[in-house]
């Protein structure tokens, strides 16, 4: 899977995602900086566009270090409750602080996806039957434990549809001045590409790692903070997107390994392309219609799940 024809596809989409919409816009409508197809350009598609960009390459690399940490290559922001995790920390921030910021919500939600996340990590420690499908199922499990309080309190609340609307994985809402969150993203990938090398190191298992003279421990809340910090301006800014911190890692360690500072530009540059693909289809499909981006990647990336899980028996 070479780089250039990944960076050559995610243009290609790029190009075409600007102009797919109810809205028509041409290249040539672009000229006249008045007109109310370039407002529409301006205003809407193009954030749209670095917004899934940005939450495809975040949560992909996401996966991609949580696989690595766990030695696990079916672990992932859906699989190990981090998302539940922020669900929750959302919930919590609205009934507590109701006239809060967006960033007093992320600082509650981060909080809680980095504590369910360590405490998914705390729970493998303590699992001595290691297999490669037990360890998400109990990540599932976990998962639903945190969904289920968040649904009670929800309905205490009577705010189950405002979080059910909220929540729900979406990019048709996106314009100029609700994305910009995601920007950090993007600091926190440089960061993951600059800890690469240790994230693999630290991968080998904590011993191993030790001999090696790494503070494993530190790189390993490194890395989780790093999971936490993209996981929850996603679910911040977009909503709730399954299954793409598993399924992208796992397709590009089938063509590249297991080196992460080799794989991590794949992983964001495939992340990126497969949620443009999603994006595309859901607008075309029941045109002038949406379909949602967490349902399309759902079902795509369910049926790719499935399929990994069939290759391993195949392969075992």
């Amino acid at each position: 899977m070479k780089k250039r024809y990944l960076i050559v596809a995610l243009i290609g989409l790029s190009f075409l995602s600007l102009f797919v919409g109810v809205s028509h816009i041409t290249p040539m409508s672009l000229l006249d900086f008045k007109s109310e197809e370039t407002e529409i350009f301006l205003i809407s598609r193009l954030p749209r566009l670095v917004a899934i960009i940005l939450a495809g390459a975040g949560m992909s690399i996401s996966g991609l270090i949580m696989q690595q940490l766990s030695r696990n290559k079916f672990v992932s922001p859906t699989t190990a409750g981090t998302l539940d995790a922020t669900k929750l920390g959302i919930l919590v921030s609205m009934l507590l602080f109701a006239n809060a910021s967006t960033i007093e919500k992320m600082i509650v939600a981060f909080a809680f996806a980095l504590a369910g996340t360590l405490l998914f990590m705390q729970i493998l420690d303590r699992i001595k039957f290691k297999d490669a499908i037990f360890i998400p199922l109990v990540g599932l499990m976990f998962g639903s434990i945190l969904s289920s309080v968040t649904t009670f309190l929800a309905y205490r609340a009577d705010v189950i549809q405002n979080m059910s609307a909220w929540l729900q994985g979406d990019f048709s809402m996106i314009m100029k001045g609700r994305f910009e969150l995601l920007y950090i993203s993007i600091p926190v990938i440089l960061i993951a590409y600059l800890f690469a090398n240790r994230f693999t190191v630290a991968g080998m298992g904590e011993d191993f790692s030790k001999n090696l003279g790494l503070a494993y421990r530190r790189v390993v809340n490194i890395g989780l903070i790093l999971v936490a910090l993209i996981t929850t301006t996603v679910v911040l800014t977009v909503g709730m997107i399954p299954f793409l911190g598993l399924i992208i890692p796992n397709i590009i360690s089938i063509f590249k390994g297991d080196h992460l500072q080799k794989t991590l530009p794949h992983t964001a540059l495939l992340g990126a392309i497969f949620l443009l693909i999603c994006d595309i289809l859901g607008r075309v499909l029941i045109y002038p219609y949406e379909i949602s981006i967490s349902l399309m990647v759902g079902v795509i990336g369910s049926g790719i799940f499935l399929y990994l899980l069939f290759r391993r028996k195949s392969y075992a």
